[in-house]
């Protein structure tokens, strides 16, 4: 049943899916976003081809609903902007900011400071530790451009970050 078999996944991979989340749109609040991956994975799964691991399809999911949630973030900040003309509503709480210990505080800045390619394949293989197969079925590209992609991506990481290693 399709049930069991997303409550199985959901058991395997949810920590996973969370901490991509986390990392993908720079919030601890995704909770939400982690269901809501799960629920276009059970609306989903007749379009499930077994050619690649429930896992990175679920990541391929995953991303989408990160995408979608940066895209709803960035409609709710231009419409804030308009009504307001405040910058300041937009920096984060130091709530926020002392949750992240200063180490992963520069990581995580850095990572978001890269172009979204680059931040994507940092997030599935220097931090998911995704392999080169996994991360290319998930981006929707091939094996060549994720090494290569991955390459740039940590020289760039490196270098904003001084000589930081994944």
């Amino acid at each position: 049943m399709i049930s069991d078999k997303i409550s199985e996944w959901f058991s395997l991979y949810n920590k996973d899916i969370y901490h991509f989340l986390v990392y993908y749109i720079g919030s601890s609040d995704v909770e939400d976003l982690v269901q809501e991956v799960f629920i276009r994975a059970i609306k989903g799964f007749d379009t499930y081809q077994k050619r690649s691991s429930p896992k990175t399809w679920l990541f391929s999911i995953a991303r989408h609903v990160g995408i979608d949630e940066m895209r709803k973030r960035k409609r709710l900040r231009l419409k804030q902007m308009i009504w307001f003309w405040d910058e300041k509503t937009y920096k984060e709480t130091p709530e926020e900011i002392l949750q992240l210990n200063e180490n992963n505080r520069l990581l995580y800045q850095a990572i978001h400071s890269l172009k979204v390619n680059y931040r994507d394949v940092i997030i599935l293989r220097g931090i998911k530790e995704l392999s080169v197969s996994e991360t290319a079925s998930i981006l929707n590209w091939n094996e060549n451009k994720v090494r290569i992609t991955y390459h740039r991506a940590l020289k760039t990481l490196q270098k904003s970050i001084g000589g930081f290693s994944l």
